[in-house]
């Protein structure tokens, strides 16, 4: 399985590559992706969020009505991941869309933690004051 991943990261498809571009290094809401990822050593997921549980899948047209699409999905589901599947057209020619709707799946998983992109943790100084102030 380990050489079939090896493969798709170095041969992706346009779709794939656009989709990354997006994902790749925080870009998205400071989120972590992984592409290609194993589970279960089972199945190979496009793009996962581990954090929120999401998968996002780029499909061509081999994938409407596929019967193994669906058992997999099935799987995954039952693992507690959420699946969204995007046609390679729309990934190229709808950014925004895309965008927006992988935001909306993770709001509506109740993503509250959603990762700042420069978090700056209060100083011990000002933890204090404003304990203080709301004690005193």
């Amino acid at each position: 399985m380990l050489d079939r991943v090896r493969q798709m990261r170095s041969n992706p498809t346009d779709a794939e590559r656009h989709l990354w571009s997006i994902l790749r290094a925080g870009r998205l809401e400071g989120l972590r992706w992984r592409r290609q990822e194993v589970i279960d050593d089972r199945y190979i997921a496009d793009f996962l969020c581990y954090e929120h549980r999401l998968i996002v899948e780029a499909d061509g047209g081999q994938h409407g009505d596929n019967p193994h699409d669906a058992e997999r999905d099935t799987y995954l589901t039952a693992q507690g991941f959420r699946i969204l599947r995007f046609w390679n057209n729309d990934i190229l020619a709808n950014s925004e869309g895309l965008v927006a709707s992988i935001l909306d799946a993770i709001d509506s998983l109740g993503a509250q933690t959603r990762a700042d992109p420069t978090p700056q943790p209060l100083s011990r100084k000002g933890r204090g004051a404003f304990e203080g102030a709301h004690n005193g």
